[in-house]
């Protein structure tokens, strides 16, 4: 039986959810490791890139959340067999990705750094949120491919939950819901599904 282990810090988002997501609905025993934001100076000696997730496959450490996504996700059939729907779905997840990079820059930030980086991150992603409110309704207004669940609804589901949670000083709480609603309605979608409402019970 293949060992899994996903280390991340210890939240319920960022690039390590949807690789959770995706291990859960596969039904797939693995080790959640989470540590805490002050250890991460010590953890990440011990990765290639000096970041997270990284994943333990028997022993290999495998990273890029992206591929992660694609390899789990296949295997939990949240990945589109027809290419030009894994196209649209690889599409999603990229552009997830620049939303992730962009606020990954701020993280370490504080005072009026922060302050003046998260302001200026704004309309940026505001143009990403349009482009994902758009996409997803050119493929019919549930999912973003395949039309059924796919490893990118999950990629935006995270994503969207920690856009719209207020947590994030300085970016509008009401930023989703200002320039990408179908967005919030996809949330609700992704979370009524049953593998996902088991997940965080």
């Amino acid at each position: 039986m293949t060992k899994i282990k996903v280390t991340y810090f210890d939240i319920n988002g960022g690039r390590a959810e949807p690789i959770r997501l995706a291990l859960h609905c596969l039904g797939q025993d693995f080790e959640d490791h989470r540590f805490p934001f002050s250890e991460f100076a010590e953890i990440r000696k011990g990765t290639p890139f000096g970041q997270v997730p990284v994943v333990d496959l028997d022993g290999e450490q495998i990273t890029q959340s992206n591929a992660l996504c694609r390899y789990f996700g296949k295997q939990a059939g949240l990945y589109p067999e027809d290419d030009y729907q894994a196209l649209l779905c690889d599409e999603v997840m990229d552009v997830v990705e620049d939303i992730s990079h962009k606020l990954s820059a701020t993280m370490t930030m504080t005072g009026d750094a922060l302050k003046n980086a998260r302001e200026q991150l704004v309309e940026p992603l505001a143009t990403y949120l349009r482009w994902l409110n758009t996409r997803l309704i050119k493929q019919g207004g549930e999912y973003f491919a395949d039309n059924r669940l796919t490893i990118a609804d999950l990629k935006v589901f995270v994503m969207v939950q920690w856009l719209s949670s207020g947590m994030l000083d300085h970016l509008p709480a009401a930023l989703v819901q200002e320039n990408a609603p179908e967005l919030l309605l996809h949330l609700k979608r992704v979370t009524e599904q049953p593998q996902i409402q088991s997940y965080y019970r």
